[in-house]
Formats: structure tokens, C-alpha cells, sequence
């Protein structure tokens, strides 16, 4: 990415490798009996108390375990942000030719999403089948995830097993909203659409079926991927050149913000927009080995979002059964590993072309 953006190549990578990070262990922890659930879809007041209980009576040892099955899932806005942020830079430079059609564009990404699926969920249907407790594979749903349309589905919670992959449903949307409505035009339409989605969630109720499908599906979503769009176009460094303490006490206060956020159905609609703000200024504090060892895990990201629910059927009966960090610590050491065995072969599926000349080949 240019040198003039807020954000330089090694800093996305690294906000990636968090991200990941959260998702991953979010996705094993808060499968744990014990664990505090999180308010992804349904805001419900009662587990925020339980957490605000939790720190009054004194934390333990399971604390990191808490605090990634309540928070972990904030990697989710902090990918859509990068995503905003990365579509913007990459499509709207002026040395970039606006000729795709919606369709090329749409099938272009549609292709990298289903090239980055394919090898995660043909691994996890064969550990599935030969772990306890398998789950029935309806063949309208496969179709539908196959398709990016599971989250349209009335219960998409149901059809989306084994879990994290609704999140290319959501992607597909937002690539599809971008080029038609966002692509290079004004801010406005940028804030607009961002304050229709917010009225439309106001309206459901906090722990509605209503509010739970629309925030598997871009009105969820448009809040962080809208800001990266946003901080691509108008946010240079000049902008915003302050000190390493400064960043730090902007992450401090906004580190308070999310979580007085968490305890209000309105506040919490716009504690994604926090959390990617926080996100950036912990990136701009981190020292270079940190960017390096964070961005790492962001170069096999991808990886890691489609093999994880792999290693996690096979790892958490070992912390159900009581070793719960035995449990944990085996899984991130398999997932790893595989991830990058995973990106070898992902490497290896040939990349799709925006077009025939190939203009816009990522």
C-alpha cells in the first residue's frame, strides 16, 4: 500500500494477524461451559452483567478464556474495516481503470472467497465424520454456503455450520453494496447507508430473531467495512501524526468507551466502530517486532479462518473434561501448523482474473 496512507502494508498485516488472533480463540473458548458468552447478533443485557459480576467477585485463572469468548469476536469488524480499507486503496486510485463491470467485480471476488473455502470446509466435513457428535449436512444448506446466501436463509444461524464461514456470505454482500452504490462516490452515500443500517437495527428489538438476521448480513457489517472505506479516502499520516503516548491514551479511552459501551443496546450498535479505532492506535503503539510477529499471522489469516473449526472439534473435549488450556494450547499449535500447510495449497488453486487482460489481478 502507498507510503501516504494511514496505514502501511506491515500495519494491515499485523491488524489481520490480531483480528485472526480473536476469531480463533474467541471460536474455541466460548464453546466452554464456563465461558461468558459474547453479544455478536442479539445484544442481551444479562451477559454483560455476568461479566461485570465476574470482575466484581474477583477474576481467576480462566480470565484470558473470559475475556476472548466476550471479546474475541470484535476480530470480525476489525477484517471488515481492513476490507473497506483495502478495496478503497486498491480500486479508487486514479491509475486504476474503473471499466468492470458489477458482474466482473462481483465474480472476480465471489472466486477468491470460494478458493479460500473449498480446502477448510472439505477438511473439516471429513474430521466431522470421523469425531463424536457429527452434524447432518442439509443439502439446501451446503448449496446456499456454497452460493454466499447462507446468511439470507430465515435462520441462517442454523445453516451455517461449522460456523465462521457465514462470514463470506457477508463478505460477498459488501463487495456487491461497494461496487454498486459506494464505488467512488461521494462520502454521503458512505454515512447515509451506515445510518439507514443503525435505524433498521434500532428497530428490532435487542434480543430479536430480527435483529439476529440482519446482523448476519451487510446492515450488520456496513458500520466498520464503511469507516475503512472512509480512512482509506480521507485519513493520511499528516492527518494525524502524534506521538507513540498519544496513541496510547486515544487507545485507553477508547478501551473505556467499548466496554461502557457493552452495557447499553444503543451504545453497543457502535462498538465496532470503537473497537477499529482502538485497533489503529494499538498498531501505531506496538514496537516493529511486534508489526512483524502479528503480521506474520496475517499473511496465513486466510488460512487460519478456514482450518480452525477443524482443530477445534478435535482439541475442546480436552478442555471440557478439565485441561482447559492443555485443550487450547494443542489447538493453536495444530491450527498453525495447518494453516500454513493450508496456504500451500491454496497457493496452489489458480487465481481468478477480474478480466481477460488481467488488469486487476490481485
Amino acid at each position: 500500500m502507498k507510503n501516504n496512507s494511514l496505514l502501511s502494508k506491515a500495519e494491515c498485516d499485523a491488524l489481520r494477524g490480531i483480528a485472526i488472533l480473536g476469531i480463533m480463540l474467541h471460536n474455541y473458548c466460548h464453546w466452554l461451559w464456563f465461558a461468558i458468552r459474547e453479544n455478536e447478533y442479539k445484544f442481551y443485557m444479562s451477559r454483560s452483567q455476568q461479566l461485570a459480576d465476574y470482575f466484581a467477585a474477583g477474576t481467576d485463572e480462566m480470565l484470558p478464556v473470559q475475556l476472548l469468548s466476550y471479546f474475541g469476536h470484535y476480530g470480525v469488524p476489525i477484517f471488515l474495516f481492513l476490507s473497506g480499507y483495502g478495496l478503497t486503496l486498491k480500486y479508487e486510485r486514479k491509475s486504476v481503470t474503473s471499466s468492470h463491470s458489477v458482474w466482473q467485480f462481483s465474480r472476480f471476488h465471489y472466486l477468491k472467497l470460494l478458493r479460500m473455502m473449498v480446502p477448510g470446509f472439505a477438511a473439516f466435513i471429513v474430521v466431522d465424520y470421523l469425531t463424536r457428535g457429527p452434524r447432518g449436512y442439509a443439502a439446501e444448506n451446503v448449496l446456499a454456503l456454497f452460493g454466499m446466501m447462507a446468511n439470507l436463509l430465515p435462520e441462517p444461524n442454523e445453516a451455517i455450520w461449522p460456523g465462521p464461514y457465514w462470514f463470506f456470505g457477508l463478505m460477498m454482500q459488501l463487495y456487491i453494496v461497494y461496487r454498486l452504490l459506494l464505488f467512488r462516490r461521494h462520502w454521503g452515500f458512505t454515512v447515509g447507508l451506515v445510518v439507514l443500517c443503525w435505524l433498521a437495527q434500532v428497530a428490532c428489538g435487542p434480543e430479536s430473531s430480527e435483529l439476529n438476521w440482519l446482523r448476519y448480513n451487510f446492515i450488520g457489517g456496513i458500520l466498520p467495512f464503511g469507516a475503512g472505506l472512509l480512512a482509506a479516502r480521507y485519513l493520511r499520516p499528516e492527518h494525524v501524526e502524534v506521538s507513540r503516548f498519544h496513541w496510547s491514551l486515544r487507545l485507553f479511552l477508547l478501551s473505556v468507551a467499548i466496554i461502557a459501551g457493552c452495557f447499553s443496546f444503543h451504545s453497543w450498535l457502535w462498538v465496532p466502530f470503537a473497537i477499529c479505532a482502538a485497533a489503529v492506535c494499538l498498531i501505531k503503539t506496538l514496537p516493529s517486532r511486534a508489526i512483524s510477529l502479528f503480521g506474520w499471522f496475517g499473511t496465513i489469516s486466510a488460512a487460519m479462518f478456514v482450518i480452525h473449526p477443524v482443530f477445534r472439534k478435535i482439541f475442546i473435549p480436552i478442555s471440557r473434561h478439565g485441561e482447559v488450556y492443555d485443550g487450547l494450547l494443542l489447538y493453536f499449535i495444530a491450527t498453525l501448523a495447518f494453516s500454513w500447510l493450508t496456504k500451500q495449497v491454496m497457493d496452489k488453486i489458480a487465481e481468478p482474473r477480474m478480466n481477460n487482460n488481467d488488469e486487476n489481478k490481485n
